[in-house]
């Protein structure tokens, strides 16, 4: 079933956080919610799961309206929070039994669907121990195996690999990319623009609370910052802007430095007029979606 968001808003006081947010997740599909803090992200996650209320548009899962027919649409959705909330009272194993209770599953089922997902997420030698001898990427794969428990067909990542280790990131990555081949529609929001690259289909960029453009990667990176970028420090505003109006190039403040866009029909000739202004530090990369960020906002993500 695809989720749809049908003009999403969401105004606290005077205060509008969500405004105006459309899109559809298909099955098979991970879509990408980018933005910095307070844009929004975690609010609109919060309306399409049912847990905040619009104060206008609402959400559809397949034929049911999240708002209207709550109980009936989570039961196809499972959720991942940022905090692994896990109960330190209970096993591995007993976490997924109690929590399969919620959704009626119990007895020899609830076992036998907790030693599935055990399998499933490679934890199944740790079912006996208890949640604070696992490891934080363990306790992640944990969690993700508890959303997973009524076989969803929705799953909300909400900065599910925050705080964790290279290795335990590309094994989170891995079961990610697993539950998509499944046929699972994913919506994930993160920080870290190599998970979003590597992971999504399509990405929406939001900023305070607007969407700000989207796309798949590729397309984003392409039309926004072009194929190459330079990093240039020691470099006066002005000469740098007179450069980029010139070749028809964009310029950004970039931390103590500045990045100018390469453009794609002649960067060698930026290139060498950049360098022989004998800048501080001159480097030329490949373009990311932290630059895409930087370009539409003025702000790093």
């Amino acid at each position: 079933m695809a989720l749809t968001a049908y003009d999403l808003w969401k105004t606290y006081g005077q205060k509008q956080v969500v405004q105006g947010v459309n899109f559809t997740l298909n099955p098979g599909e991970i879509l990408g919610l980018l933005g910095p803090n307070g844009a929004g992200k975690t609010t609109t996650v919060g309306m399409l799961y049912g847990s905040v209320i619009p104060s206008r548009g609402f959400v559809q899962l397949g034929q049911h309206q999240v708002q209207v027919q709550g109980r009936i649409a989570r039961a196809a959705m499972g959720i991942v929070t940022q905090e692994d909330n896990l109960d330190p009272d209970f096993t591995v194993f007993e976490n997924l039994v109690y929590f399969a209770h919620h959704y009626r599953i119990t007895g020899k089922a609830a076992r036998h669907r907790a030693g599935e997902l055990l399998a499933q997420v490679a934890l199944q030698d740790y079912g006996s121990n208890r949640i604070d001898e696992l490891s934080g990427g363990m306790k992640r794969r944990l969690v993700l195996a508890r959303a997973l428990i009524n076989h969803p067909q929705v799953v909300f990542l909400d900065e599910p690999t925050t705080g964790l280790d290279p290795d335990a990131r590309q094994d989170f990555w891995k079961l990610v990319s697993q539950l998509k081949q499944s046929g699972c529609g994913v919506l994930l929001t993160t920080h870290y623009m190599d998970e979003a690259q590597r992971l999504c289909d399509r990405l929406i960029l939001l900023q305070q609370g607007k969407t700000i453009d989207q796309g798949t990667p590729e397309e984003l990176i392409e039309r926004t910052v072009g194929r190459e970028v330079v990093e240039i420090e020691g470099i006066d505003e002005q000469t740098l802007q007179q450069l980029a109006t010139q070749a028809g190039t964009w310029y950004r403040p970039f931390g103590t430095s500045y990045l100018i866009g390469l453009p794609v029909n002649n960067p060698q000739s930026i290139w060498e007029q950049l360098s022989a202004t004998a800048p501080e530090r001159l480097t030329r990369r490949r373009t990311n979606l932290e630059d895409v960020f930087l370009r539409l906002t003025g702000t790093s993500l």
